[in-house]
């Protein structure tokens, strides 16, 4: 039996992710924050799931859990590692804090480099392994390749997770190891209820407030329009398993609309934006 390692497996995309692998026959050790998701993933995902309790931004904690797993697999390598895990911050650039940008990035961005390095000797980069090299899927996001404003924050990670795949991927051909990522649109996970629970008092006298009552009511419609988790669950198998996969998938709910964002003139594209939101000048 293969093993794969998912971050992020409490909810949403990491949890669809271990329950559909498990449906196929693999090993998962999927990492929760607290002993509470643990206890309840084992109970819902059954002895072929192994949780491991860690923050991606806790690197001595991942390299405890490597070993871990390291020694579950008996000498064997990983099939897959899928950095699932994440968070978004939203708000106007010009009224964040750095620690809010810092806190995106730790988690977005430092998290898969931690967990990259703690798993990747166990998906082949040890030559002391046996078995076929494994590969990492990196979950980014159509706003990996466009910039959304009022969440600069977790558009500048999952820009940074492209260029991070990217460079990985060619590094990684000297061990065999395929890094592949995955850019969803929209899809139906908590992150949409965090959205609404979003406190947006803070920016009461804000010349912003208008438009992020707009855009917390567009994240809501577009929660409830989105893809299931089980949808991405299944293309990141086909990304593991592929005998040639891409080296990107996009998948949305709405293809057709970003397409026409994708080939529109960039000016007229932040025209539609801004008088959709309300940020053009009075």
């Amino acid at each position: 039996m293969r093993s794969v390692v998912v971050t992020g497996a409490s909810t949403g995309i990491g949890w669809a992710v271990a329950k559909f692998l498990i449906g196929r026959g693999y090993r998962v050790f999927g990492s929760v924050r607290k002993q509470a998701d643990a206890d309840r993933l084992a109970g819902e995902l059954g002895t072929n799931f192994t949780p491991l309790l860690f923050d991606v931004t806790d690197e001595a904690a991942v390299l405890a859990a490597a070993s871990q797993v390291r020694e579950a697999v008996g000498g064997e390598t990983l099939a897959g590692l899928v950095n699932n895990a994440g968070i978004a911050v939203a708000g106007p650039v010009l009224e964040l804090s750095a620690d809010d940008f810092r806190r995106q990035m730790d988690v977005n961005v430092i998290g898969p480099v931690i967990a990259t390095k703690a798993f990747g000797p166990l998906l082949g980069a040890d030559p002391s392994l046996k078995g076929p090299k494994g590969r990492i899927v990196m979950i980014s996001s159509v706003a990996g390749r466009n910039g959304n404003p009022l969440s600069a924050p977790y558009c500048t990670s999952k820009h940074a997770i492209e260029g991070l795949s990217e460079s990985l991927r060619r590094e990684l051909m000297l061990f065999g190891i395929d890094v592949i990522i995955i850019a969803p649109g929209a899809v139906k996970t908590p992150i949409w209820s965090k959205a609404e629970q979003i406190d947006l008092s803070v920016y009461k006298n804000s010349p912003y407030l208008p438009a992020l009552n707009r855009v917390m009511a567009f994240m809501m419609d577009l929660g409830a329009k989105g893809l299931p988790a089980e949808r991405i669950a299944e293309v990141v198998f086909e990304a593991l398993t592929a005998a040639s996969p891409k080296v990107r998938y996009q998948i949305t709910p709405d293809p057709l609309r970003h397409l026409i964002g994708a080939v529109l003139p960039k000016r007229t594209v932040d025209r539609i934006i801004a008088k959709g939101l309300g940020l053009l000048p009075q």
